[in-house]
């Protein structure tokens, strides 16, 4: 039978999903929040000028 304490002790996480993790949290991504504000920027601009 499997001793689940026993392996969660000698459980490590792997070194791909550190390197990952801090790879995605270091960039700067633009989200569709980030997109959308764009778009309403610009059209208030557009909006303005004609």
């Amino acid at each position: 039978m499997i001793d689940y304490e026993e392996e969660l002790k000698k459980f490590e996480p792997c070194m791909d999903v550190k390197d990952t993790e801090g790879a995605i949290y270091e960039r700067e991504l633009t989200d569709i929040l980030d997109v959308l504000q764009e778009v309403l920027r610009e059209a208030k601009s557009n909006r303005r000028i004609k």
